[in-house]
């Protein structure tokens, strides 16, 4: 079996988020907005935008670290927010929308790259390095994610939910049901949504941790983790959303979140959107006809096709699948609630979340393949995902309205297709997991004869 220069690998992929950095920071200034580098640049001083983020990243940091070096780096991170808080309080700087703390996260983390540099050496040092590449690469996604979306409402002045509403209307427009369940829920059923919803990246990070509790010990990562999965979601599908467009139906076809303003145990009572068409959502469905692209603002991120947070909740439910009962519970309870969640506050479409799914197995058996020196059923896999994928975007651009006319058939086959993923997914991977040890039978010793 082939196998890959680990070293150069690295290297390579480090220079290549680079440039990919420095790119997507060029694009941004073009439009006027602050790339992912300046604005993770900031947050060394001023109140970042997530402080639990920033932890997280530090969190991840710390798999490579002793129980000792995790103390005393959680310490430092604790000792200078205190310091940056209180200089903030003693000259009267608010936080404005951000976070009070966080930066010292982001300093320890750099601290652990510096000290990797000038103390380690060999291996330890290549351990440590992965270890801050980790946790800079989560925060980084993020940064990268935000300045995609606002190219997104910059470059992209029409979008194409019409097209995508009326192909959902052979999955039975579940968006509109769902988003009447949703509401008839009230505060309590919104607000535990809501958690879920926008908590995502919390719940990857813990399943993660649990992926990476040996890393110390062993002094290796394992082969094939779950923060490989949700980076390579984030990196490819922003580009997407600029190949299609979607700003969702809450935005398209409702008021925005004017409609969830007072819903909520914490009403928010800032200024939602608009819609460019007759406020339909969640009410009525819109009627069956030719579908044609409508001029949005150049605020709204266009970020539903595919939808990444079916796609995220997607790899965290098939990255819980080995561990243990709560684990596998919480990654089962996760992925119902965030699909409920997309559908019920009119953020995605029923095609979104299709599209989302194929997008996730794809991709995780196009790492997992890759890992096994490119397994022939692996690529065949990959080859059919990413054709199932392609397919499910043509046929929503160019045959929305035959879908709609023939829901009957058309909604069965986009299932269908969803499906014939899972299974191979599913079959493909099965024949590379350990088969269970067999379990020796107990010798029975020799029984006198009863005479």
């Amino acid at each position: 079996m082939w196998r890959r220069p680990r070293a150069g690998l690295w290297a390579a992929a480090g220079v290549a988020a680079l440039m990919f950095l420095v790119a997507l920071e060029w694009t941004a200034r073009r439009y006027g907005l602050p790339g992912p580098l300046t604005t993770q640049a900031r947050e060394l001083v001023f109140p970042p935008k997530s402080g639990f983020l920033l932890y997280a990243g530090l969190a991840l940091t710390m798999v490579v670290l002793t129980a000792r070096q995790r103390l005393l780096a959680l310490g430092t991170a604790l000792g200078i927010d205190a310091v940056l808080m209180t200089v903030r309080w003693a000259f009267g700087v608010g936080t404005g929308e951000g976070h009070p703390f966080g930066n010292g996260a982001l300093w320890v983390v750099l601290g652990c790259a510096v000290v990797a540099v000038t103390h380690r050496t060999g291996r330890e040092r290549v351990l440590l390095l992965k270890g801050v590449g980790l946790g800079l690469l989560l925060v980084a996604g993020r940064k990268t994610g935000d300045t995609w979306l606002l190219i997104t409402s910059k470059s992209r002045p029409t979008v194409l939910d019409p097209y995508v509403a009326t192909a959902d209307h052979a999955l039975g427009n579940p968006s509109w049901l769902v988003g009447r369940l949703v509401t008839a829920s009230g505060p309590i059923g919104f607000t535990l949504l809501d958690v879920v919803y926008s908590q995502l990246a919390v719940a990857a990070v813990l399943v993660a941790l649990y992926q990476l509790r040996n890393v110390a010990a062993e002094r290796r990562f394992p082969r094939h983790h779950l923060v490989r999965t949700f980076l390579v979601i984030g990196l490819l599908g922003p580009g997407i959303y600029m190949l299609f467009p979607v700003v969702g139906p809450v935005f398209a076809y409702g008021t925005g979140t004017d409609h969830w303003a007072t819903v909520g145990l914490w009403p928010d009572h800032s200024p939602g959107g608009h819609w460019p068409v007759p406020d339909l959502w969640p009410g009525t469905a819109p009627a069956v006809r030719p579908p044609h692209r409508i001029a949005y603002d150049a605020i709204t991120p266009r970020n539903c096709m595919p939808s990444l947070h079916t796609a995220w909740a997607t790899a965290i439910f098939i990255h819980t699948r080995r561990g243990p009962r709560f684990l596998r519970f919480a990654g089962a309870f996760w992925l119902v609630a965030t699909l409920t969640a997309t559908l019920g506050f009119g953020y995605h479409y029923g095609a979104d979340l299709l599209a989302g799914v194929v997008f996730t197995l794809t991709i995780e058996a196009a790492l997992r393949t890759y890992d096994r020196g490119w397994d022939p059923a692996g690529l065949r896999l990959t080859g059919y995902g990413l054709t199932v994928f392609v397919a499910l975007l043509v046929s929503y651009r160019f045959l929305p309205l035959p879908m709609a006319e023939h829901r009957w058939l058309s909604g069965p086959l986009l299932v269908l297709a969803m499906l014939s993923v899972i299974y191979g997914y599913v079959r493909t991977t099965g024949r590379w997991e350990p088969a269970p040890a067999p379990v020796p039978r107990p010798r029975t010793e020799p029984q006198p004869e009863l005479i």
